[in-house]
């Protein structure tokens, strides 16, 4: 039986998603743009994140087996403490003669820490808050998740830029994960006092035997939906043009001009992307929600599918024109990033709509948002080298062109008509989830 807790959901809602999205921005954002400041290859970049991509897209495969831990608390606090940890290695690695493989093998850790504790995070808000609570604190999910958004590509980035002039490259993003690992470690304790100790006492007769057999009649049952292998294809061609400019966009900012790219410098690009470009994507999003809750999935997904081109035309029009005011390319990213968060609404209703409704609804959203997160991981890993063979111009109208197959598929995907609504706290409890998904994950 769930115990009530002890302390307001407010003292440790907030401070237990800022965590969950501190975690994943440095892994999936952050380091992309560290390691182009350190002059690695684009192709290097692109092949490498997207492999650390994968812990997110592979972790409802270990996510029913932490249902054996005695307390989700105990796994939210260690993975926070490895985090912490994790981050100071970062800040060691980087002193290496071979930092790169040092660095990557310590992102790995932390991304599987991370997608860990994306897990247990999320049952422990579940278990510890009831359908009314759950909904009332959605919206702070969603809000301090994003609020580490704004210190990683704005404050850290900016902080970056000005210790790289003074202290060298290397020894500044050091001392940026020193500053890292001592904010986490300093909110792991917090969290270790705050979260409620919610037990697993429900689940008590569990075994691993049967958490298996479960999990294979889940998997069974999510492949024999009907159209499944069509609803798996739209998922991936719907993010397989984001994937490719959400890696390669960032770098062709930071590209010299004498390369092809803008030239922008550190702070600049946490500047534009920390300020406008966050504020302008959660404009999106919740205008993107609104839109689509008016006009009803099938009608609006047209409508979607072009605003996830946006990011696109943007950086085509970008390459192709070649501004040099930061206003001017500020804006830019502003409009990219409103097209971007209003579009990818479309693909988080589609999974909680047409593929997760079933037996197993919980689980096979959680698969569908597996193979959504596939879908970018493979887009995102061939980007670099296919940049690098077109240059950035010719690159990105591919991009373009790799959102028609989306478009022209919609004619033979099911989607649910309006009016299959969900009770409002499974509603809310799902935007939370959409706004954090819509980030990348």
């Amino acid at each position: 039986m769930t115990q009530t807790p002890l302390r307001s959901p407010i003292r440790w809602v907030p401070s237990l998603y800022f965590v969950q999205g501190l975690q994943f921005f440095v892994v999936m954002l952050i380091a992309g743009l560290m390691f182009k400041n350190m002059g690695v290859a684009n192709d290097q970049i692109a092949r490498w994140t997207g492999a650390l991509g994968l812990a997110w897209a592979f972790k409802p495969l270990w996510s029913p087996f932490l249902e054996l831990a005695r307390s989700k608390k105990l796994i939210v606090v260690a993975m926070q403490f490895t985090g912490a940890v994790g981050l100071g290695l970062m800040a060691v690695a980087l002193q290496l003669p071979m930092w790169f493989a040092a660095s990557i093998a310590v992102l790995f850790l932390l991304a599987y820490a991370s997608a860990t504790h994306d897990i247990a995070c999320d049952g422990l808000y579940m278990a510890s808050l009831d359908a009314k609570q759950q909904a009332a604190y959605a919206g702070w999910q969603g809000a301090f998740f994003n609020a580490s958004k704004f210190l990683t590509l704005g404050g850290l980035l900016v902080l970056a830029g000005y210790l790289e002039r003074t202290v060298g490259v290397m020894n500044a993003w050091s001392v940026i994960f020193v500053l890292l690992a001592v904010l986490l470690a300093l909110l792991a304790s917090y969290n270790a006092w705050a979260l409620p100790g919610t037990l697993n006492t429900e689940h008590a007769d569990l075994t691993a035997s049967g958490i298996w057999r479960t999990l294979r009649e889940v998997i069974a049952d999510f492949l024999q939906k009907p159209g499944i292998w069509m609803a798996i294809l739209f998922i991936v061609l719907f993010r397989f043009a984001e994937g490719q400019v959400q890696t390669i966009g960032p770098l062709f900012l930071k590209e010299a001009r004498e390369s092809g790219g803008l030239g922008l410098s550190t702070e600049q690009i946490g500047g534009v992307y920390g300020t406008v470009g966050t504020a302008a994507f959660l404009v999106g999003s919740i205008l993107g929600g609104y839109f689509t809750s008016w006009l009803g999935l099938k009608r609006a997904m047209p409508v979607l599918i072009v605003a996830m081109a946006v990011p696109n035309v943007t950086f085509y029009y970008l390459a192709a024109t070649m501004p040099e005011d930061v206003f001017h390319i500020g804006l830019a990213v502003g409009i990219e990033m409103f097209g971007y968060g209003f579009g990818f609404v479309g693909m988080i209703l589609y999974i909680m709509q047409a593929v997760a409704p079933g037996k197993f609804q919980t689980a096979h959203y959680a698969l569908g948002s597996g193979v959504m997160q596939l879908g970018f991981i493979f887009s995102k890993t061939i980007s670099g080298d296919i940049q690098l063979a077109m240059g950035y111009q010719d690159f990105f109208l591919w991009t373009i062109v790799c959102g028609v197959p989306a478009l022209l598929l919609l004619l033979f995907v099911r989607i649910p008509a309006s009016g299959e609504a969900q009770s409002p706290a499974a509603t809310a409890q799902q935007e939370g989830a959409g706004a954090q998904a819509a980030a990348g994950r």
